[in-house]
């Protein structure tokens, strides 16, 4: 009866130990995808706060050629918004490569398209992308 009652033991040694790394396996795994999420949280709220800088340049650009009743910008004018956007310039609240273009639209009266781009680049070993914002304003006549 001793015997009988040892085999089944035996045959079961190291079965604990197996569960608890199979279990540390499967929470490693879920550990991994968690990172990863975080990751791709990150790169969204980084997009969203270029946007949303890009949002509030082409309010600035708006709100001064409504004040200036204009949508033919000077030169100097452009050069000034230019230099704010880039953020070589303005490293707090510039955008990386930004750009920006005032064009008058063809064909409607006192309207203009205000074009802002930057590069945004998520990963270093990624390629750089390029993304545009754009918005078109008329000035009502007076």
């Amino acid at each position: 009866m001793w015997l009988n009652m040892q085999a089944p033991r035996k045959r079961q040694r190291g079965i604990a130990l197996m569960e608890t790394l199979v279990s540390i396996l499967i929470f490693s795994f879920g550990l991994l995808g968690l990172i990863g999420l975080e990751a791709q949280a990150i790169n969204f709220s980084v997009n969203a706060e270029d946007r949303n800088r890009a949002a509030m340049f082409a309010n600035e650009i708006g709100s001064y050629l409504w004040i200036n009743d204009t949508v033919s910008p000077s030169a100097a004018q452009k050069n000034t918004w230019s230099n704010n956007i880039q953020l070589s310039h303005n490293p707090t609240s510039g955008l990386n490569g930004g750009t920006v273009s005032v064009t008058p639209t063809a064909g409607v009266a006192n309207s203009a398209d205000i074009v802002i781009t930057w590069q945004q680049q998520s990963d270093p070993t990624a390629a750089v992308v390029t993304q545009t914002l754009t918005t078109r304003i008329t000035i009502p006549p007076t």
